[in-house]
């Protein structure tokens, strides 16, 4: 059985690492790429492929958007993609559908592959994309960031803006918030902290460092595939060789 497979993500990464694993096969037939939830409803109605590759949060339309917009009855096998786990996990207990949470690996992509194929020769999943859509309704409202940090120091509590910080470190279960002014201590690891910020504003360099996008003045190679990010202040922080993402989101690749 060869499927005939479209793709819709908004960030084209995501995008060219489906793609890339979907063309490493022989069983498999690329009818589509799109960046929007739009696109995504013409390309499924004019090409009517097997299965969809849908990312759950796009902005203006979703991938539940998406769905209700073609209509459960008429939607091919669907394996949603998303990079927010409230969205997906608890849905997905009864295996509605399959999902890929970002980053994911090949082995979880070609078991989400089977798990299409097993579908598209069996029932159709018409009754399980209404319930789907049912129960993900009320649930995807866009993820809340936080604006303000707390911080405690000395019996006092400290409320830090988002945007007054520079960068951020870890330091073991902690983390410092580095501002202008001064360096605070706050009691979250720093994957906590990532999970609480805006990713348009904060990014991940470093296993190690978050950085405020505002504040980067430059970005220079170093050595090995990594690069410097130089903040407005003139900090200097290293950037990982393996934060592609980062790097798209910075405009490098």
């Amino acid at each position: 059985m060869t499927l005939r497979a479209l793709v819709v993500d908004d960030e084209p990464l995501a995008r060219r690492s489906i793609r890339r694993l979907l063309e490493r096969r022989s069983d498999v037939d690329i009818v589509g790429e799109c960046a929007d939830g739009a696109s995504a409803v013409m390309t499924i109605r004019e090409q009517k492929p097997d299965v969809v590759f849908l990312d759950v949060q796009m902005p203006e339309m979703t991938g539940f958007d998406v769905i209700r917009e073609i209509g459960p009855d008429a939607m091919p096998v669907t394996i949603f993609v998303t990079a927010y786990d409230q969205y997906a996990l608890r849905a997905f207990d009864e295996n509605a559908t399959d999902y890929l949470l970002k980053p994911f690996r090949k082995v979880r992509f070609d078991r989400a592959l089977q798990r299409a194929k097993e579908r598209i020769a069996g029932t159709p999943n018409v009754s399980d994309l209404r319930a789907l859509v049912a129960r993900m309704d009320r649930d995807l409202a866009p993820p809340e960031y936080v604006d303000r940090l707390t911080v405690a120091e000395n019996g006092r509590i400290f409320l830090i803006d988002v945007d007054e910080i520079d960068w951020i470190a870890a330091s073991g279960n902690y983390a410092l918030l580095h501002t202008l002014r001064r360096t605070y201590e706050i009691r979250q690891t720093l994957t906590e902290l990532e999970a609480k910020l805006n990713p348009r504003e904060f990014l991940r360099i470093h296993r190690s460092t978050i950085v405020n996008i505002r504040r980067i003045k430059e970005i220079q190679p170093w050595f090995r595939g990594h690069h410097v990010v130089i903040l407005k202040n003139g900090q200097e922080l290293r950037m990982s060789r393996y934060q592609r993402e980062v790097a798209e989101k910075l405009g490098m690749r």
